[in-house]
């Protein structure tokens, strides 16, 4: 009998083991176990062909994380000895898997390493894989390095795969912006959307405009809940803000595109432009001068809206978009499109007789004539324009992309059209979201659970997928104030998103999932990436039954957590009540529900203190 449990456990151990060695996210479109590991030590080089920059560049960045697990570099060679292991990289255009350039093979025995790809796009992100698997395997065996004995064929399902950090409403440092394109860099994102400019600040150094970043740049400090600030007062200094000098913007694309993330700049018009408003007044339908906003209530009372019947506004935007063109390579810049108050246009008399002028009937069709007007601009400068899905209210642009952020629909349209389409809907990509029960989260608006991220599918039915560049997740900075909440709100509901944009449909599990995030969060908290364990809380919802009865139901994102709760204002634990899943009844006179979340028997996440007025609140 002793023998036998020995047996079981050793087994239950290996089968542990091989789990986390391939905890891998995103999910890899081909893995197949083998037995054995690659041992990483003073007998491994990674080799090269001679006369390859490229692949030197890969070395170089692969010996940097190499050494922060390992403690030592591996020496670079253009061939290895009888008596060495090695950790090959190869570039082969003749490849034929994996099937795009992004996509590469990882081959690894108790001998060798190959990593083949048909660009370093490939080389760089079966890389990644690596230092996955290498710190997957270094938390499960502290005493060796080393790597399971894999095959891997592993390529993207969608071309455009993003974060968005809008630094507007808070400005994040150079240094910051960095680290966060390195993060996403790990898990396989390739397009950084840099939120640059809006009410709240402008943060690009236009040479030719000073007054963006002399005045637009700054705001009156507030501290405290967005929309409830006080608006600046009289003589009050603004000195909160900050921008990028173009030198910085120089700086961090380089940075970008060594980790194979292309930067799309989003320069946010019509709407959305008081702090370029606040430097150059002119360019609104009022002419009014305002300050930059601080996040005090200002639609419709100060005009954030550029004029589309002054000449003067599309020659300050040609000034911009030429600097913006200038600095950027890639091939798109964001215009943002959204959320523009019609409500000055409609006042202003000047703009009236414009549109009868134009035979424009309607404020959308005059927002349609701007938005085509800037495509113009774009082309000449040789960029692409991108909008939100409000670019298609009043007629969209001949050949723009459309981001849909108010859910899918904007998006199935502009693609019936034949335009190409990009889809964040709110609903599933924002990342600013309460991500668990507000509560015991920091204070926002709505909800974005981390399961609600994972089980959505960013290419609908019923148009042409070629259409679909793919999806991207956004944090939007209104209650996001610093690096590090930043962080916590990014991860790891981006760890879902990047599963759900380079897998497989079909490789892509939910409950898989949920078994990889414990040995992820290790991995993040070896790079200090501050995450959110919110899947692990409870969450309670109400309503009220038909006599008027309060019912409170309880979840959490894991689905392998037990519950304990108690209604006598004890701190629940696995002796109390477990909750069956059916909602409980909360008789008059308890005025709060604890609920704990617990793994066995130990507690998983943060105790909930629901307060009745509060759960009668949501049950309303």
């Amino acid at each position: 009998m002793k023998n036998l449990l020995l047996v079981l456990a050793i087994s239950f151990c290996s089968v542990a083991h091989a789990q986390n060695y391939t905890a891998i996210i995103p999910e890899p479109v081909s893995l197949v176990q083998g037995k054995g590991t690659f041992v990483i030590d003073n007998h491994t080089s990674l080799i090269i062909p001679s006369g390859s920059p490229e692949l030197t560049a890969q070395c170089n960045r692969a010996n940097e994380w190499i050494n922060t697990l390992v403690g030592f570099t591996l020496p670079v060679k253009n061939k290895t000895t009888a008596s060495e292991r090695s950790i090959k990289l190869l570039l082969n255009p003749t490849l034929n898997n994996p099937i795009n350039d992004e996509g590469y093979e990882l081959s690894i025995t108790e001998d060798e390493i190959k990593l083949q790809a048909r660009k370093t796009a490939g080389i760089f992100y079966g890389l990644q894989t690596m230092r996955q698997l290498l710190s997957l395997s270094s938390e499960t065996n502290k005493q060796q390095h080393s790597l399971p004995v894999v095959e891997i064929i592993d390529y993207p399902r969608l071309k455009w795969r993003g974060l968005m950090l809008d630094v507007s409403r808070h400005f994040f440092s150079k240094d910051f912006v960095k680290k966060y394109i390195d993060d996403m860099a790990r898990y396989k994102f390739n397009i950084f959307h840099w939120h640059l400019t809006d009410d709240q600040g402008w943060r690009i150094e236009i040479k030719s405009l000073p007054r963006l970043t002399e005045v637009g740049a700054w705001r009156v400090p507030r501290t405290g809940q967005w929309w409830s600030y006080d608006p600046p007062q009289k003589n009050e200094k603004a000195t909160y803000g900050g921008y990028y000098t173009q030198q910085d913007i120089k700086e961090v694309i380089a940075y970008a595109a060594e980790r194979n993330i292309t930067i799309v700049p989003e320069i946010d018009v019509p709407g959305h432009s008081l702090a370029a408003i606040a430097a150059y007044p002119y360019l609104s339908a009022t002419g009014y001068i305002y300050p930059v906003n601080p996040g005090s209530k200002f639609y419709n009372i100060d005009d954030n809206t550029l004029n589309p019947a002054d000449e003067r506004v599309y020659t300050f935007l040609d000034k911009v978009f030429t600097e913006v063109a200038a600095l950027f390579p890639g091939d798109y810049i964001h215009i943002g499109g959204d959320e523009a108050t019609k409500y000055f246009w409609q006042q202003s008399a000047v703009v009236q007789d414009f549109m009868k002028q134009q035979g424009i009937k309607t404020e959308h069709e005059l927002q349609s004539y701007f938005i085509k007007r800037v495509e113009k601009i774009l082309k000449k400068k040789k960029k692409k324009l991108i909008g939100w899905n409000e670019i298609l209210e009043g007629g969209l642009a001949p050949e723009a992309t459309v981001m849909s952020w108010q859910g899918m629909q904007g998006g199935i349209d502009a693609a019936k059209q034949g335009h190409q389409v990009i889809f964040t809907p709110s609903s599933n990509t924002y990342l600013d979201l309460y991500q668990g029960d507000p509560l015991l989260e920091p204070d926002t608006y709505d909800m974005l659970r981390l399961q609600t991220a994972y089980k959505w599918n960013p290419v609908p039915t019923g148009i042409d997928s070629t259409l679909v560049l793919g999806g991207q997740g956004n944090l939007w900075s209104e209650s996001v104030p610093n690096g590090r909440h930043a962080e916590y709100m990014t991860w790891p509901r981006s760890l879902a998103l990047s599963e759900v944009f380079w897998s497989p449909q079909a490789k892509q599990n939910w409950i898989g999932f949920q078994k990889k995030l414990e040995p992820q969060f290790k991995i993040l908290d070896a790079a200090q990436i501050n995450y959110s364990k919110a899947a692990f809380d409870v969450l309670a919802t109400a309503k009220l039954d038909e006599q008027k009865q309060l019912l409170v139901s309880l979840s959490t994102d894991i689905d392998s957590l037990d519950i304990y709760y108690t209604l006598d204002n004890t701190n629940p634990d696995t002796s109390c009540a477990r909750y069956n899943g059916t909602p409980i009844v909360i008789p008059k006179g308890i005025y709060q529900v604890r609920a704990q979340a617990f793994k066995g028997n130990a507690t998983a996440g943060k105790l909930l203190i629901a307060p009745r007025e509060e759960l009668e609140k949501r049950a309303r």
